[in-house]
C-alpha cells in the first residue's frame, strides 16, 4: 500500500460509516472490495488490519448504527469475510464481531434482512471466509448451515445460485481438511460439518416439497460439475436409489433436473467403471424421459470417449428415432431403409408428439440442434446412418415447402405443420451443411441439389432461409467438385453448376436487398474455394452474374455496396489477372474496375463499402496483382492519399496493412531478408538497396501516412502505425548500429527530427500535425527518414500506445479519492472521469 493509500483509507472509512453522508457509488464499493481483497491475500499476516486499525473501526462503526443502509451493511460483511479469510485475523475479529455479523444476532433477525443485496452480502462474506477449519466450525456451530439451506430458495436468483455455491465449497473443503482417514463406500465416516449438509440433502430429496427436490438436486450437479474426488462415489451410493425413484415417480415432477445432474456425474473419472450402479440408471433415464427431456442427456453421452457401448448406442437410438419418424411417415410402405432397428421408448410418443403443433417444430428443432452438434466434432465417437439421416433431412425440407405429398396420415399431419416454417428449414439446413463433410451421401447428390435448388429458386424462400440454403450449397459444390475428380462426373457437376448461376442470375435482381446482399456473399465463397477449377471459371464467365455484380456496385444499400465490392475482388482473380482468362489481357477493363473501387474509397458515404475496397486493395497487392514496382508504387501512394483523411479509422486501419504488406513485399522484391516483420541479424546489407528502398517508401508517401497515424484519436491505428515503423527500423537499424545512429548532429534535418518527436509524445492531442516540409520535416526526404527512424524513441511510443485508456483511473489512489468526492469530504472535485 501506497503512503497516499494508507493517509486516504482512514478517511475513506470514517466516510463510508458516517450515516450523515450519502451513499457512495456501488461500482466504487466493489473495486474497493477488490484492492482490499488483494491486499488480504498477499498477506495472510495480521499486518494489514494492526496497520490500518480503520478497518475494524469502519465494521464496529456500522454494527453500531440503529438502521445502516443496505449497500453499506453489505459492503461490511463482505470486508468482514475478507478478512477473516486468514486464520490469524479470523481469530482477532471472531470475539467482538463476526458473531454480530454472522450469527444469529446479527443482521438475519433484523428489518435490514428483507433486503437481496444485504443477503448476497452475507453469503459472499460467509464463502471469502470459508478456507480454514475454525470458520468451518464456526458456522457449522452458529447455525449457519440451516441458513445458507433457506438461502437456496431465495427469491432472488443470484443469492440462491450464490447459496448453492456455498454450500458444494463447504462441503468439498470440509471433506478434503478434516477427514483423518480415506472414505469407503460402504463405511463412510464423514467429518462433522460434511455430515450436517449430506444430512439435509439426503431429508430434501426423501420430503415431499417439490423446491426442496430440485435445490437439492441443483446442489448435487454442482458439486459433482466441480468435485471429481473419489469421495463422491461415497455420497453418490447413499442417495442413488432415491434419485432413481423420481424417474418413475409421477407425485414428483422431477425428471428434467436429472439430465445435467447425469451428464456432470458422466463426465467425472469416478463413474467410468461400468460395473456401478451409475450406467444402469442412466439408461433407465434415457427409456423414462420423455423424448424433449432426453436429447440433451443422448447427445451429452454421446459426446463422452468413456461410455459403455450400449449405453453410447441406445442413446444415439434416442437421438434419432424423431428422425426415423419423419422418414416412416414419408411413405407407407416405406420405400427405403429407416435410420432404427428399434425404439428405445414408445413410437407412439415420438408420433404424438410429431403430431401436435405446439410440439412437433420444437422437438425437430431440438433433435436437429443436437445432430449439428454433434457432426461439429472433430471425432464421432458413434456410427452414424449417413445416408438415411440426409434422405430425412431432404423429407423434412420437402414438407416444409410442400414439394412432397406423404402417403400416411402421419405425413399429411406433419406435412401441414411444417409448411413454411422457417425454424425447422433453417435448422435443417443447417444440419445438411455439416453432412457435407462426411462421407456415404454421395449416391444422393442429384436428389439433394433438386431440394436445394428447388429452395434457391422459389419465391416463397425467406430471405433468412435463402441466406442458410446458399450456405449449405456452397459446401455441398465443393463435395460435388470432389466427387467430379474421383468419378468424371463432369457432365452432372456442368448441368448443377449452369443451374446455380441460373438462379443466382435471377436473385441478385432481387428487389430485396437481403437477398442480394446473401446471393453476392455466396457468389464470393464460391469463387473463393472453386477458383481453380475449369469447369466452375467456364460456367461462371458464360453467365450474366459477372456483369449483375459490377452493376451492384452502385446499389443503393451500403450493406449490398460492401458485398459487391468483395465480389468484385474476386472476380478480378478470374477475369483479369488469370493468365488463361479470355479478359485478362484486357489492360482498359481492369484499370476501368480498379477506378471504380477508387472511386468507391474516395466518394461512398457509407463505410462498408470504403472498407471492403481497402481489404480487397490490400489482398490484390498480396497476390502480386498491382503489376510491377512502379505501378504497385503509384497505386500504394493513390490509396494513402485517400484513407488517410478518411473518417472510418477501420479504413485507416486497412491502409495501415495495405503499407504493411507493401513494404514486406518491396523489400523481398529486392532480394533482402524478409523484413521488417521479422527481426533480422544484420541490417539492409547494401547501401544501394537501402538507398533505393528509402526512395520509394519516400515516393509512395509512406513515412507521412505512418507518422500521422502515430496522433491518430483512434489507438488500434497508432498501434498498427508503430509496429510497422518498428518493424522497417529493425530493417535498416540493426541493433549493432542503432546506438550510433541515435547520436545525430546538428544538421537542419536533426531539429525537424526532434520537433517531430516531440509532437509524436503528444499523441491525438498534437495540433497541427507538420505536413512535407512543415517544422524542418520533409517525409518524402530519405535521409531524414533514415535519420527520423534512428532517433525517435519508438519503444516509449509504443508502451504509451498499448496503455489502457484508464491506467491512471485504476490506481487504487485515484479509486479512494473517487470515493471521498462521492461523499462530500473533498471540497474541490478531485474525482478521476471514469
Amino acid at each position: 500500500m501506497t503512503c497516499e493509500c494508507f493517509l486516504l483509507l482512514p478517511r475513506v472509512c470514517a466516510a463510508l460509516a458516517d450515516p450523515r453522508q450519502p451513499g457512495s457509488d456501488d461500482t466504487c464499493l466493489e473495486k474497493l472490495l477488490d484492492w482490499l481483497r488483494c491486499l488480504a491475500a498477499l498477506d495472510p499476516t495480521m499486518e494489514l488490519v494492526q496497520d490500518n486499525p480503520c478497518l475494524t473501526e469502519l465494521i464496529t462503526s456500522v454494527l453500531a448504527l440503529p438502521e445502516p443502509s443496505p449497500s453499506i451493511l453489505s459492503f461490511t460483511l463482505r470486508l468482514a469475510g475478507i478478512l477473516a479469510a486468514s486464520e490469524n485475523r479470523f481469530q482477532h475479529l471472531q470475539e467482538k464481531l463476526l458473531v454480530r455479523l454472522f450469527g444469529r444476532d446479527g443482521p438475519l433477525n433484523s428489518a435490514v434482512w428483507e433486503d437481496a443485496s444485504v443477503r448476497s452480502g452475507w453469503v459472499e462474506g460467509v464463502h471469502s471466509m470459508m478456507h480454514h477449519q475454525p470458520a468451518l466450525h464456526f458456522l457449522c456451530s452458529g447455525g449457519g448451515i440451516d441458513v445458507i439451506f433457506s438461502l437456496q430458495g431465495d427469491p432472488s436468483l443470484f443469492v440462491a445460485s450464490a447459496a448453492s455455491q456455498l454450500l458444494v465449497h463447504m462441503l468439498t473443503f470440509s471433506v478434503e481438511f478434516e477427514t483423518t482417514k480415506p472414505l469407503s463406500t460402504k463405511d463412510c465416516d464423514w467429518p462433522a460439518c460434511a455430515q450436517m449438509i449430506i444430512k439435509r440433502i439426503e431429508d430434501s430429496l426423501q420430503s415431499s416439497s417439490a423446491s426442496h427436490i430440485e435445490q437439492s438436486l441443483k446442489l448435487l450437479t454442482s458439486l459433482f460439475g466441480s468435485c471429481h474426488a473419489t469421495w463422491t462415489e461415497a455420497l453418490w451410493l447413499g442417495i442413488a436409489k432415491q434419485i432413481e425413484s423420481f424417474l418413475t415417480e409421477e407425485t414428483v415432477q422431477a425428471q428434467h433436473m436429472l439430465v445435467n445432474l447425469l451428464l456432470n456425474m458422466a463426465w467425472s473419472p469416478v463413474f467410468y467403471d461400468t460395473e456401478g450402479s451409475f450406467w444402469p440408471l442412466v439408461t433407465s433415464a434415457l427409456e423414462h424421459l420423455t423424448p424433449v427431456q432426453a436429447g440433451p442427456l443422448a447427445v451429452g453421452i454421446l459426446r463422452i470417449y468413456k461410455c459403455p457401448q450400449d449405453v453410447r448406442i441406445q442413446a444415439l437410438t434416442v437421438l434419432l428415432q424423431p428422425m426415423d419418424c419423419i422418414l416412416r411417415a414419408a411413405s407407407q410402405p416405406l420405400e427405403y431403409a429407416g435410420l432404427l432397428d428399434e425404439s428405445v421408448s414408445d413410437p407412439i410418443t415420438v408420433e404424438s408428439l410429431l403430431s401436435s403443433k405446439s410440439s412437433c417444430v420444437s422437438l425437430l428443432c431440438q433433435t436437429l440442434g443436437h445432430l449439428e452438434e454433434l457432426l461439429s466434432l472433430i471425432y464421432l465417437p458413434v456410427n452414424l446412418p449417413f445416408t438415411s439421416l440426409l434422405r430425412s433431412l431432404m423429407t423434412i425440407l420437402q414438407f416444409c415447402n410442400g414439394f412432397l405429398s406423404p402417403a400416411s396420415p402421419l405425413g399429411s399431419t406433419i406435412s401441414r405443420i411444417l409448411i413454411n416454417c422457417f425454424r425447422v428449414q433453417r435448422s435443417a439446413l443447417d444440419v445438411l451443411a455439416a453432412l457435407s463433410a462426411k462421407r456415404g451421401c454421395d449416391m444422393l447428390i442429384g436428389s439433394l441439389f433438386d431440394v436445394l435448388l428447388a429452395y434457391l429458386e422459389s419465391p416463397n424462400t425467406s430471405p433468412i432461409v435463402l441466406k442458410k440454403t446458399f450456405q449449405a450449397t456452397s459446401k455441398w459444390l465443393m463435395r460435388l467438385q470432389e466427387l467430379s475428380y474421383s468419378n468424371s462426373q463432369w457432365q452432372q457437376t456442368e448441368k448443377i453448376l449452369g443451374d446455380v448461376f441460373l438462379v443466382l442470375q435471377k436473385r441478385l435482381c432481387s428487389p430485396c436487398w437481403e437477398v442480394r446482399d446473401s446471393s453476392l456473399e455466396f457468389l464470393t465463397v464460391l469463387i473463393e474455394r472453386l477458383s481453380d477449377q475449369d469447369e466452375f471459371r467456364q460456367s461462371l464467365l458464360s453467365s450474366e452474374v459477372p456483369r449483375l455484380t459490377e452493376n451492384l456496385l452502385e446499389d443503393p444499400e451500403s450493406y449490398v455496396r460492401a458485398s459487391a465490392v468483395t465480389a468484385m475482388g474476386q472476380l478480378a482473380f478470374i477475369t483479369y489477372f488469370a493468365p488463361e482468362s479470355p479478359v485478362a489481357g484486357n489492360q482498359y477493363n481492369k484499370e476501368n474496375a480498379v477506378a471504380k473501387l477508387q472511386e468507391i474509397l474516395s466518394t461512398d458515404p457509407e463505410g462498408f463499402p470504403r472498407r471492403a475496397v481497402i481489404s480487397i486493395f490490400t489482398e490484390w497487392l498480396r497476390q502480386g496483382c498491382t503489376g510491377q514496382l512502379e505501378d504497385t508504387e503509384q497505386f500504394v501512394s493513390r490509396v494513402i492519399q485517400t484513407v488517410e483523411h478518411d473518417l472510418d479509422w477501420e479504413v485507416r486501419l486497412g491502409g495501415l496493412e495495405l503499407v504493411k504488406s507493401f513494404c514486406n513485399q518491396t523489400i523481398c522484391q529486392l532480394g533482402l531478408p524478409k523484413c521488417p516483420y521479422v527481426p533480422v541479424t544484420s541490417g539492409v546489407t547494401s547501401s544501394t538497396h537501402q538507398s533505393e528502398l528509402l526512395q520509394i517508401f519516400c515516393r509512395a508517401k509512406l513515412f507521412s501516412f505512418l507518422f500521422r497515424s502515430l496522433c491518430d484519436c483512434d489507438k488500434p491505428v497508432g498501434q498498427r502505425a508503430c509496429d510497422i515503423l518498428l518493424g522497417l527500423r529493425s530493417a535498416f537499424y540493426p541493433n549493432s548500429t542503432l546506438e550510433h545512429s541515435q547520436g545525430t548532429g546538428d544538421s537542419p534535418a536533426s531539429h525537424g527530427i526532434a520537433w517531430l518527436q516531440r509532437t509524436l509524445r503528444q499523441g491525438s492531442l498534437a495540433q497541427n500535425f507538420p505536413t512535407d516540409g512543415g517544422n524542418g520535416v520533409d517525409f518524402q526526404d530519405p535521409e531524414s527518414m533514415m535519420l527520423a527512424l534512428g532517433t525517435i524513441d519508438l519503444e516509449e511510443l509504443h508502451d504509451e500506445l498499448n496503455k489502457s485508456s484508464d491506467h491512471v483511473e485504476k490506481s487504487p489512489q485515484s479509486l479512494l479519492q473517487d470515493i471521498l468526492a462521492t461523499v462530500g469530504t473533498i471540497e474541490e472535485n478531485e474525482a478521476d472521469c471514469y
